[in-house]
C-alpha cells in the first residue's frame, strides 16, 4: 500500500492496527524550510554514526547529532551518545512541533543523508532510554524520500513520501508492533536532514 501526496491530517492514522502514525504534511513555507535546511546543514555538529554489530564496530556514511534539555545519555546499536545543548533553531522547531502535536519532547536525534545511497534498514525505536509508547516527531528537510512501515507479525507494509518541511508523528504501540525504514535509492542525488524529536525517560 502506497500513500503519496497525503493531505495534512493529524487525525488520520496511516496504520491499519497496532499503532498510530499521523502525517501532518508541510508545516513550514518553502522559504522557511529552505532556511532551516541550510542552517542545520551548516551549524549542527554532525558526526559519522557508529554501531556495534556482531561485536564489530561499523562507521556509517550517514551523519548524526544528538541534542537535548541536558547532557543525558542515549544508547542505541550498542553505542552511547551524550546530548549537546539545544541550538536556537532546534528550539524553534521543537516549539513549532510541540504546539502542532500537543506533545512535549526533551531531545532530538538528527540524521544527515548525503544522497539516496544512504538510508536506514528495518528497525524500531524501542530503546530502553525512550519513554514507552511516547510520541516521536519526525521532521524532514531537503530531498523528498520514501519512508516505509512493516508490521512485525503480518509483514504488511505501508509507505509514503516525506516532503521538504513535513512532519510525521509515530506514537502509541507503533514501535512495539511495527518496523520502519528509509530505503536507499539511486534516483536521489541531493541531501536530506531528518530530525526525530523524542522523550528520554530521566
Amino acid at each position: 500500500m502506497d500513500l503519496f501526496n497525503t493531505e495534512a491530517d493529524n487525525l488520520k492514522n496511516l496504520l491499519p492496527k497496532d499503532g498510530i502514525v499521523n502525517y501532518l504534511g508541510k508545516l513550514l513555507t518553502h522559504q522557511d524550510a529552505n532556511r532551516y535546511f541550510d542552517c542545520l546543514m551548516n551549524t549542527v555538529e554532525w558526526k559519522n554514526d557508529q554501531a556495534i554489530i556482531f561485536g564489530k564496530q561499523i562507521i556509517t556514511k550517514r551523519k548524526v547529532a544528538w541534542y537535548g534539555d541536558s547532557d543525558f545519555e542515549y544508547t542505541y546499536s550498542n553505542i552511547t551518545k551524550r546530548a549537546l545543548p539545544w541550538t536556537t533553531e532546534l528550539l524553534e522547531l521543537k516549539s513549532i512541533i510541540e504546539e502542532k502535536t500537543g506533545e512535549k519532547f526533551n531531545s532530538c536525534l538528527l540524521n544527515l543523508y548525503h544522497n539516496g545511497d544512504e538510508g536506514m534498514s528495518w528497525h524500531s525505536d524501542a530503546e530502553k532510554d525512550l519513554k514507552k509508547d511516547g510520541a516521536i516527531g519526525s521532521l524532514s528537510f531537503g530531498a523528498e524520500r520514501k519512508f516505509a512501515f512493516k508490521h512485525k507479525d503480518t509483514k504488511d507494509t505501508i509507505s509514503l513520501i516525506l516532503e521538504h518541511g513535513s512532519l510525521l508523528v509515530m506514537k502509541g504501540t507503533t514501535q512495539t508492533n511495527w518496523l520502519h525504514r528509509l530505503p536507499p535509492t539511486k534516483r536521489i542525488t541531493k541531501p536530506r536532514v531528518n530530525l526525530t524529536f523524542r522523550t528520554i525517560d530521566l
